[in-house]
This record gives C-alpha cells, structure tokens and sequence, in this order.
C-alpha cells in the first residue's frame, strides 16, 4: 500500500485517552483538536520543569546525508527508531517538525514518514494541522501591515522606506512573489515601495516560536525584531517600537503549545514548530524537544536535510541557546542516495554498482567525520533499506563505516515498522547507555562574524575560501559591535556540501560566495545567505498539487 493508504487504515487511539494512559497526562491540560490531535498546555510544562526529582531523559538526534532525489528516510526512520525503543520497553517521545504547505504541493508531497513508520493522522498533519503556520503567517504579516500604516499615517518614528527589511509571507510556494511593488492604485493605497515574499518556514516569526521557552520569551523576542531603520541609515527600528510585540504574541497564543499525535504503533509523538534548514534553523520547537526529555527518558528527533545544515544548526543555535546535551547522532543514508552521490542516473539506481557506490560514500564519510570530530558526538549509521539493495553493497557500507570506528545498522522500518528498527534501537541504546559523548560547538560565541562563516564553510563544508562583496562585508562589519557574539545560520543549498546544488560526493576546495546577510534580532541569529539561495521557492514543473484530490466522501488522496 502506499503511505497514505497505509496511514488512513491506522488504529488510532483518542490522543487523551493515549497521553493519560502512557504519561499520565491529566485531560484538562490537554486542548483537543479532534480526536487524534492535541496541544499540551504550557502550565503543564512548566510544572513538569520544575519537577526536581524527575532528571532529563536522553537526547537522540536523527541527522542524514546531502538528499538526493533518490530519496533518504529521515522522518521515517525518526518515526522507526522512536518505535522500536519503545517496543524494547523504553519510554520514548520523538519530536519531529510540522510539515509546511509549499513542499506538499510542491515536490515532497508529505512529511510524516512513510511506510509503517508514520506520524498519524497523516492528512491532517500534512494539510492544516492545528493551524500553526497559518498563526505564524497571520502574525508575521501584521508586523508588515502595521508598518506600511505607520508610514502612511505620518512615519513619526522616521522609518526609511527603502530600508525595510521585512517582507511578507504565506505558506507556499510561489516563485512570483519573491519581489513585488507595493502600494499601487493611489494615495489612499500608501506609498509605493519594492517588496517581497518569504516562505513561512523562513519567516524569524516561525524562529521565535520554536526557540522561545514561554509567553513572556515569545514576547520579548518578538519586541526584538528589527524591521528596518530610520533615515539615519543606522538607528534600527523595532517591532515594539510600532507596539506590534503585543498583538503578535496574542495571534501566536495557541501556537506556542507544542502538538500531540501518534505513530502508527499507538507511540505519544510531538510535531511542533516548522523552519526549514536550508534557509533557516531547521529544528522543531525547544518546548517540544524539552517537555519530551522530562515525560520520556529517551527522546528522538530530527533535524532538516543533511548533517551539514540540520545537525549543524541544530548543534550550533539550537543546543546552545537551549542548553541542550545531545547523547548521539543517527546518520541516515541510503544505498541509492550514495550510489546518486557517485554519480549514477536516477533510472540506474536500482541495480547494483559497487564503484559509484564506494565513490557515492565520500558525502557519508564527511558527515561522519564532521559529527564525530567537530562535535564530538557517537554515531551510528543507519542504511534505510530498499529492496533492491544488494548484499554486496550493504556490506561494502558497513566494512567503509567499521574503518571509520562508526558502526553502520540496516534497518527496515519502512517495511516493517518497529521490528525492522531493533537493531538499529539496540545499538543507539548500547551508545547512549554506555558511551559518554564529548559534546563542543563548533566556535565560540567570542569568534568574530566573519570566522564563524569561515569556521563552518572550511571545517563542515570543506571550502577553501569563503568571499563576499564589499556590500556584504561592510554590512557584516556594522553587525559585529553589537551583535558579533550571536551565532549564524547559513542559508545553502541541502543538495550539496558546496553553493553549487549540481555537485555531487564530497566537494573541498571549493569558494563559498556570501551574497546576503541578515539579522534576525529576535530569533538570536545572524542569517549568512550563501550562493543563490532562494527564501521563497518555486513549484516544479509538475507539481504534487496536480495529483492531490479529495472524494465525495472526504477520503484524501495524492499525498505520499
């Protein structure tokens, strides 16, 4: 069956009947949405804080190798890990993301996990859920609104027009919205100016929200948004100065709570919060990620696209403003992902190639040298299995991985859901348990600007040299005096560990090109576009949207 099948024949259990019965939830903190979705309130989590017997559980992050077309498993085996700990009779939560509208419609077509290793109810996840994104959209552009008013009504705080740096956004993917005039029609329209559009997962609103800790942060944070500055050129101008934090924060008051749902094994999971990695910090929220580790004592999650992004940012933003300590790392690869990485055509990859294979496993060793090395954490490699992998090449890995101190598992969770993922569960477990992980950053919070851009294209990327034009480097010079302690957030291509999304393997040597730089004040980061990176993006010429229906009697169809 395919997913969407497998997910709509699921047994779901009512979600506050499932929390009572797995974590002793009470039901008046939980808000239902249905049947089978909950938000957990943030009274209850912030007792469960304060409970001083109760010691964090394990932290486990599911990180992955440059995608590819071929298709890697990260959800899925976050969503099989998750389940196969907790049919070995140890209390597991994973975390994941919530899914956004533009990659449903676009070329993902769903982000819940496949197989028998799936988040439920699939279809609501993916379309709507509990409303979230549209929150998030709705009080990202109020703060757009809100200023384009006070211009128009006076500008009393002298706001330059042409340098407003907040854009727009919606939930989509929409290629001709990345620049637009605003303002047309007349006086009573405003004033005419150029602007554009982000995707909400790239909005510093969706930010805020998964690194905010509660109301009172969420607020502040959102204060702290810089939208432009004066006509001065230098004093910055934020939302609390347009008395736009209050109002925002109210829109966002459902928002912050994170989401109950299930695994298609009737395992309590969160889908909270939603930033891409590419072109933000690609982690759900840290009340989702913390209110796991007190109820559960191992925690799964995951985090976007490859180790190079999701797991960087993840380390680098995510555990340090949180104060996180993850205890191991799970790369995920595949047999046809590494034989695309060494160069085999799509049609071809079903059939064994053990020379593109060994040339494919350079972009796997480099993520687990960076793991293990620069971030000092164990690591287990988990070969998501096809069925037309070969003997010979699942072999192959694992002698690859054995000469690189990494043990690598086959797991088959697609297939099989949490008994395909028991060894995979056993050796994470024997890691964790045993195993104390040498956890570091990759750079100080005193390295400058500049070095922490070059630390991570060099060390992560494998870079020779990193450039930018005076523009950019003048900007960065301005941001370093007040703002050179915050760590950064590269916006890159996920396909490769250089700018260019065609190259393949494990590039070195190659020029990492800064084209943009951007403060998001509220969020706690410096944004360092790389290359032609793109923070709307377009649909593909034959989008997932065109095979996505719906039948007279509601059934869904076309997500995957």
């Amino acid at each position: 069956m395919s997913d969407i099948k497998i997910a709509q024949n699921a047994n779901m259990k009512p979600i506050i009947e499932l929390a009572k019965e797995l974590y002793n939830i009470p039901m008046e903190e939980l808000d239902p949405y249905g049947h089978y979705k909950a938000k957990l309130s943030l009274e209850y989590i912030d007792k469960l804080s304060h409970e001083q017997n109760k010691k964090d559980g394990k932290l486990i992050l599911v990180t992955a190798i440059s995608p590819t077309p071929a298709g890697e498993g990260k959800t899925t085996t976050t969503v099989g890990l998750g389940d196969a700990l907790n049919s070995l009779n140890k209390k597991t939560i994973i975390c994941l993301r919530e899914p956004s509208l533009g990659p449903c419609f676009g070329l993902k077509g769903g982000a819940t996990g496949g197989g028998y290793s799936q988040v439920v109810p699939m279809e609501d996840i993916n379309l709507h859920f509990t409303g979230d994104f549209h929150a998030i959209g709705v009080a990202h552009n109020l703060l757009s609104a809100m200023i384009d008013n006070h211009i128009h009504h006076g500008n009393s705080l002298q706001i330059d027009s042409r340098r407003v740096k907040w854009k727009r956004v919606v939930d989509m993917n929409d290629r001709a919205l990345r620049d637009i005039t605003v303002g047309l029609g007349g006086v009573s329209n405003g004033y005419i100016r150029e602007d554009g559009f982000d995707i909400v997962v790239a909005s510093e609103v969706m930010a805020i929200l998964c690194l905010a800790t509660n109301r009172a942060d969420l607020k502040d944070r959102l204060g702290r948004i810089i939208i432009g500055y004066k006509t001065d050129k230098i004093t910055p101008v934020y939302a609390s100065d347009l008395k736009a934090d209050g109002a925002m924060a109210a829109l966002l008051k459902d928002a912050i709570k994170p989401n109950f749902v299930q695994t298609l094994e009737n395992n309590l999971a969160i889908v909270h919060g939603g930033p891409f990695a590419n072109i933000a910090h690609g982690c759900n929220s840290v009340t989702a990620t913390k209110t796991a580790l007190k109820l559960a004592d191992y925690t799964v999650t995951e985090a976007g696209f490859g180790a190079d992004l999701g797991a960087e940012k993840f380390i680098n933003i995510k555990c340090r403003s949180a104060k996180l300590n993850p205890s191991a790392v799970v790369i995920v690869a595949t047999v046809r992902a590494l034989k695309y990485h060494g160069g085999v055509e799509l049609d071809h990859l079903n059939q064994e190639n053990l020379k593109a294979l060994e040339k494919g496993f350079e972009n796997l060793e480099r993520h687990i040298h960076n793991v293990t090395k620069n971030y000092g954490l164990n690591t287990v490699v988990c070969i998501n299995n096809f069925t037309f992998d070969t003997d010979s090449e699942t072999n192959l890995i694992k002698e690859k991985c054995e000469k690189l101190a990494v043990k690598c598992v086959v797991s088959k969770h697609w297939a099989e859901g949490s008994k395909g993922a028991q060894n995979l569960a056993k050796e994470v477990l024997y890691i964790v348990d045993n195993q104390e992980a040498k956890f570091e950053y990759l750079y100080e919070d005193s390295l400058s600007i500049w070095e922490k851009i070059k630390t991570v294209a060099t060390k992560i990327y494998g870079a020779r040299e990193v450039i930018a034009n005076d523009k950019v480097k003048s900007e960065i010079e301005q941001l370093q005096g007040k703002y050179g302690k915050l760590p950064i957030c590269m916006a890159k291509t996920q396909m490769s560990f250089s700018t260019d999304p065609s190259l393949k393997g494990a590039p070195s040597n190659h020029v990492v090109e800064i084209s943009q730089i951007k403060l998001e004040n509220g969020a706690g980061f410096i944004v360092v576009i790389a290359g032609n990176m793109m923070t709307m993006p377009g649909l593909p010429k034959v989008p997932t949207a065109e095979k996505i229906n719906i039948d007279d009697d509601g059934i869904i169809t076309g997500l995957f």
